[in-house]
């Protein structure tokens, strides 16, 4: 029983970082793509890269089951969140560094 709550926090856990991981590779490969002369090469690599960690660490951190794997996708969402709210903070420090240099 202990075993199982230690797998299941180690599984949450995986999936936030898992979902930092996949959702700040998406954050960075927009941020290229609108500067690159090649979008369609960037945009088509990352998803491939993103895609293949993310499945191959949902495979390995489940083990088979599917209340690992419901703990670590829920922390994938959760780290959605997480990301979205550091990338808007970071986006608005650019935007007020940016201003600040014009006047």
């Amino acid at each position: 029983m202990m075993n199982e709550t230690l797998f299941m926090i180690l599984a949450f856990i995986a999936g936030i970082l898992l979902g930092i991981l996949f959702f700040l590779g998406l954050w960075v490969t927009v941020k290229k793509v609108v500067k690159t002369k090649i979008p369609s090469i960037w945009v088509f690599v990352s998803f491939f890269l993103r895609v293949s960690i993310i499945l191959i660490g949902f495979y390995y951190v489940s083990e088979g089951s599917w209340q690992r794997l419901l703990v670590c996708v829920l922390g994938f969402i959760i780290a959605r969140f997480l990301v979205g709210h550091f990338t808007k903070l970071m986006e608005k420090k650019e935007f007020l560094k940016k201003v600040q240099h014009e006047t």
